[in-house]
């Protein structure tokens, strides 16, 4: 069984993303509470692509989220985040009843610069306990690449956090589009927000404060993995635990990370207990890596080619990890068996 932990809905049928469009040209009122689209509309948006590709790569199941671009919390107010993630989340949670053995359930926030993160807590647990949500995904940088609210360890975040725990959900981290000119958003600002939240936990106590917090940080951890002896030299400065004890049953790397060096160096200095599979797909990279005919984002191909893995680690980056961060994950029977 393959578990894709990472998997964002980037094929929305086009109306949807014009709902957010209009939404924004007016400043809050886009002439309708959602978008109307129909179950086939859905069908055909995934079944040339993600299906597709699940099918052919021999994924089982996606843990799916709304695009990670078009979170776009710089852009609009929290009223007009907040509506907007409605809509997305509920767009998510028809594709999981449509696809239940395909797809399972996170969801966006509501989130705003500048505004806290515990006014996410109602569409949190709405997403949750209403409608079978497993998790989220938590912008650590809601301005869109200038960084002004306060780092993730700061007390800013503790209410947000307390309710994560409570509702036993992890979060993964993950920015949306960058307005800063500095940074491309998928080559630049994903990776740096990656790289720089592990730097926020390396300082802090906060799974001391939340022992129960469960934390992801995709694309490989960012540049740490690469600077594996960086960190755990920072951490000795700073009379702090070292990286793999900090990251012990509470934070997470993914495995999307598109060479076949990239995943071997993953491997090799993170914990196997602390990486789930996963693949972005469809995503920031969907072109083919012409020095080995494949696609660059088919994951599974690189943990199948590390020599150094053995069958147990590889089960427990496949599913396993998996079914113990994401614990209100229901196998279908069928999966099973």
């Amino acid at each position: 069984m393959i578990i894709d932990c990472h998997g964002h809905y980037t094929t929305t049928p086009p109306q949807h993303e014009a709902w957010r469009q209009a939404q924004l040209d007016a400043k809050g009122n886009p002439g309708s509470e959602s978008p109307v689209i129909t179950d086939d509309e859905i069908r055909e948006s995934l079944e040339a692509v993600q299906l597709r590709l699940q099918r052919e790569r021999g994924t089982d199941m996606t843990i799916f989220s709304p695009r990670a671009g078009g979170m776009g919390h710089h852009l609009g107010n929290e009223e007009m985040n907040r509506q907007w993630s409605i809509n997305c989340n509920n767009l998510i949670r028809r594709v999981c009843d449509l696809y239940p053995e395909n797809f399972a359930p996170v969801c966006q926030l509501p989130q705003a610069p500048g505004v806290s993160p515990s006014n996410c807590i109602p569409e949190l647990v709405r997403c949750v306990e209403e409608m079978g949500f497993i998790g989220c995904n938590l912008n650590p940088d809601p301005s869109g690449g200038y960084w002004t609210d306060p780092p993730v360890t700061d007390p800013w975040w503790y209410g947000f956090f307390e309710k994560l725990e409570e509702l036993q959900v992890p979060a993964m981290i993950h920015v949306s589009q960058s307005c800063n000119p500095n940074f491309h958003f998928t080559g630049a600002h994903y990776i740096n927000a990656d790289t720089a939240v592990f730097m926020q936990l390396l300082k802090s106590d906060l799974f001391t404060r939340f022992p129960g917090l469960k934390l992801i940080i995709p694309h490989g951890g960012g540049a740490v993995p690469y600077h594996w002896g960086r960190y755990r030299g920072i951490a000795r400065d700073m009379k702090r635990p070292e990286p793999a004890e900090l990251m012990n049953g509470n934070l997470y790397f993914d495995t999307c990370v598109y060479h076949q060096p990239g995943i071997d160096l993953l491997a090799g200095v993170v914990p196997v207990d602390n990486i789930l599979f996963a693949s972005e797909m469809h995503g920031a990279v969907r072109c083919m890596d012409p020095d080995t005919g494949f696609f660059f984002d088919d994951t599974r191909r690189y943990v199948e080619s590390n020599a150094a893995l053995s069958p147990e680690d590889k089960e427990k980056i496949y599913w396993k990890n998996a079914t113990k961060v994401f614990s209100r994950l229901r196998i279908p029977t069928a999966m099973e068996q």
